[in-house]
């Protein structure tokens, strides 16, 4: 699922800020960007993304920023002036003018930007802290959203492959009367006398019988339906037992579809086919 979250507290005359952002992926990919000084801090970062992410590209990006007393960017004003100046004059040696525009200015600041130490980690720690869970709160926040959107549409196509599945076990009774009728047709037209109570007539029409007979299948999927539905409504991960089950749930369409011998099965079977597997789909971006 994607997120996006940002904190940020005071460190003396400093501000340490946490970013984090995600996005889709089936397992949890966890990169963190901390100040070098503050590396044994990672793992304890880690640990908190871990209690509130199981899924996903996750980047956090935790950065220390010193700022003047004014508020304004401090910078080594002396070095950058003469940073442009010697631009000018290397302008002016090749014979053409040289004007530093906005962009141009605000790359020498950045290159003259004062970068100050990290404080030590016993200070850093309590401090980071506090602005990681500003950034989680917004970033569980942005996921939450998500997964409520997700839940509906979830909830909505439930209840279509629901509609589906009962339009083929209305289907499914009527199939074995179609294929008797359609059996003495073709004797009738071939010329062949026999009765209905004919006993290779009633062989035949048993084994057919036997071969499309979708009852189970129907029951087991009905069964997954229901525990489908009892998952998305818990709380908790239900990302990987979803999808086991939905694996069940094609498994069971797919023999259906193999058995049921009948054209508007058929179609019926693979409109299930396709909503399975748009929330299958959807399914590989939740937790």
């Amino acid at each position: 699922m994607t997120g996006f979250g940002r904190g940020s507290a005071a460190l003396g005359a400093a501000t340490v800020s946490v970013r984090i952002t995600a996005v889709n992926r089936k397992a949890l990919d966890l990169k963190i960007t901390l100040p070098e000084a503050w590396a044994e801090l990672e793992v304890g970062v880690a640990d908190e993304i871990r209690k509130v992410a199981a899924r996903g590209a996750v980047q956090v990006r935790v950065e220390l920023a010193a700022a003047a007393a004014s508020g304004e960017v401090d910078f080594d004003e002396p070095a950058a002036a003469a940073w442009l100046a010697r631009l000018r004059g290397f302008a002016a040696a090749q014979g053409t003018v040289f004007a530093a525009d906005a962009q141009t200015i605000s790359a020498v600041v950045a290159q003259f930007r004062r970068r100050m130490e990290p404080p030590a980690v016993v200070e850093a720690q309590p401090v980071l802290a506090v602005a990681l869970r500003e950034a989680l709160a917004g970033f569980t926040a942005m996921r939450a959203t998500e997964g409520a959107a997700l839940l509906k549409d979830f909830e909505a196509r439930l209840v279509l492959i629901a509609g589906h599945i009962e339009a083929i076990a209305m289907r499914a009774p009527g199939v074995i009367t179609a294929a008797r009728e359609a059996l003495l047709k073709r004797l009738r037209e071939a010329g062949v006398e026999i009765k209905i109570e004919d006993e290779r007539v009633l062989k035949e029409l048993a084994l057919f019988a036997d071969r499309c007979d979708i009852a189970e299948e129907l029951t087991r999927f009905r069964s997954h339906h229901a525990q489908l539905k009892k998952l998305l409504a818990s709380d908790g991960e239900i990302g990987r037992k979803a999808e086991f089950i939905l694996q069940e749930m094609g498994r069971e369409v797919n023999t259906t579809g193999a058995k049921a011998n009948d054209y508007e099965i058929a179609r019926l079977v693979i409109e299930l086919k396709n909503e399975l597997e748009r929330v299958k789909e959807q399914l590989a971006n939740v937790e």
